[in-house]
């Protein structure tokens, strides 16, 4: 399926947002928005994906 992550068009076989990121290997702490929607860390699992749905990740970085 197509989607857009952070920007860039990938295509996945995640069902979910939850299974999406462990797709792209993303660990540690990151929030995440659906659609420019913020979804919390318990209901990644329940967001379905859907064509061409758009994804934002955020990962937070050191420094000042």
């Amino acid at each position: 399926m197509k989607i857009t992550v952070n920007g860039n068009s990938h295509n996945t076989q995640a069902n979910n947002l939850e299974d999406l990121l462990i797709e792209l290997e993303y660990k540690g702490k990151i929030a995440t928005a659906l659609n420019e929607n913020f979804v919390p860390l318990n209901e990644r699992k329940n967001t379905v994906l859907k064509y061409d749905d758009r994804v934002e990740i955020v990962a937070p970085m050191e420094g000042g």
